[in-house]
């Protein structure tokens, strides 16, 4: 359960990191602002694949998702 979790909070770092390189500009979050964007778009991107694939999203899927999620939060907080 806790190697888990562990990875988990890995891969929302990584990805919600990619999705923060692909919005340009500065984003007012830190590390785990960030990783809990990346687990959001993993959730959002596997709901995504889902509905259209009907299978779940995979790992580009999931970065395009929290780079969506780091938009609007760029976008709402200035």
């Amino acid at each position: 359960m806790i190697t888990y979790l562990f990875w988990v909070a890995v891969s929302g770092l990584v990805i919600g990191a990619l999705g923060r390189l692909a919005i340009p500009g500065r984003q007012p979050m830190g590390c785990l602002m960030t990783t809990l964007v990346g687990i959001g778009g993993s959730m959002l991107g596997g709901l995504v694949g889902e509905a259209l694939f009907n299978r779940p999203g995979g790992f580009i899927l999931a970065v395009l998702c929290s780079a969506g999620i780091v938009f609007v939060i760029t976008r709402v907080t200035r």
